[in-house]
């Protein structure tokens, strides 16, 4: 299967080098996929819990703080920049490509032995960031909504609010039904998968390839016309395609469910879902928010799953409005 793969990616830089006059060397750092924090100093980046994270931040430091937390897992933040708006609005905007993921640092497969590596390294986001007494806004899409219920779970009094953009569920089983209503393929493509579990170690190189077959997969899942309601595929840096697949191989071994203790929390959550969504709807919507014992489901008009990017003029004034309740 690895050849397989070389193959393919062999047959794309052949056409590439006639369309261009140019051969890339795949192997190349920088070639075929953007570099990462370690690779380019000059990138902004934090280092917190063994690790290099793409970071950057908009607004005051001494605000309210809003930690922005993407799709995936193995997606990027470029696509919800959008939302550094709320940095006009009185608020400390964070941003950061989780681990693994977009330009931060790669990890091997054993790296991503528990869904509570992503937890620790957001608990160490917020402490990088966060000043003393300073209240703390987790506003998460997709996958990031789940990572941030699964902290509010667990420290259900460190946080003082919540904003949700169509999380796939907080329970394995739930997570699960969404993504193969949306998903026709398997989750991050069948020669990705076979290749990297051919072995526990994956190099430098190996990365770049994997990321680079990942991007187009996802791009090609994002085409207009998907179960997602999206006009089209969002901006990325850069896909991290062993942190997508070692993640899923865990949690179809180990389900989670991140709901064992959010009854402790009883400030108000925002849940929003996108209306042009199919694979998501009111149903899966209700299902999925009712762990929370306060929540606000507030449906967008006019976007389909990648609120931040195609629904942001709907979106804005809703989660405004919620902000400005905690400040």
């Amino acid at each position: 299967m690895k050849n397989q793969f070389l193959l393919f990616l062999a047959a794309v830089l052949v056409m590439t080098a006639f369309t261009s006059c140019e051969i890339l060397d795949p192997g190349v750092p920088g070639q075929l996929v953007p570099l990462t924090v370690d690779e380019d100093r000059s990138l902004p980046s934090i280092s917190v819990n063994g690790t290099m994270l793409h970071a950057e931040t908009f607004g005051n430091p001494t605000n309210p703080m809003i930690v922005v937390l993407h799709g995936g897992p193995g997606g990027d933040y470029r696509g919800l920049l959008n939302l550094k708006k709320f940095s006009e609005d009185g608020f400390f905007v964070v941003f950061y490509d989780q681990r693994g993921s977009g330009l931060s640092k790669r990890h091997n497969k054993a790296t991503y032995f528990s869904e509570n590596i992503f937890i620790d390294d957001l608990g160490a986001v917020i402490k990088y960031y966060r000043r003393p007494g300073q209240k703390v806004i987790l506003m998460g899409h997709s996958w990031g909504a789940m990572l941030a219920t699964g902290y509010v779970n667990r420290y259900p009094n460190e946080i003082n609010g919540v904003v949700m953009m169509e999380p796939g569920g907080f329970k394995w089983a739930d997570a699960e039904a969404f993504i193969k209503r949306h998903r026709s393929m398997n989750l991050m493509g069948e020669t990705i998968n076979d290749y990297l579990f051919l072995d526990q170690l994956i190099t430098s190189s190996d990365h770049i390839l994997l990321d680079y077959k990942a991007g187009l997969q996802n791009a090609a899942g994002s085409a207009p016309g998907n179960k997602l309601g999206d006009a089209g595929p969002t901006p990325s840096w850069r896909s991290g395609a062993v942190c997508a697949a070692a993640s899923f191989e865990y949690v179809k071994d180990h389900p989670f469910d991140f709901t064992s203790n959010l009854s402790q929390y009883r400030t108000k959550v925002l849940f929003t879902y996108g209306e042009l969504d199919v694979a998501y709807g009111t149903a899966h919507a209700e299902l999925v928010s009712s762990a929370y014992p306060n929540v606000q489901l507030v449906e967008i008009k006019g976007s389909g799953h990648e609120i931040p990017y195609f629904g942001m003029d709907n979106f804005y004034p809703i989660a405004k409005s919620y902000l400005n309740t905690i400040k």
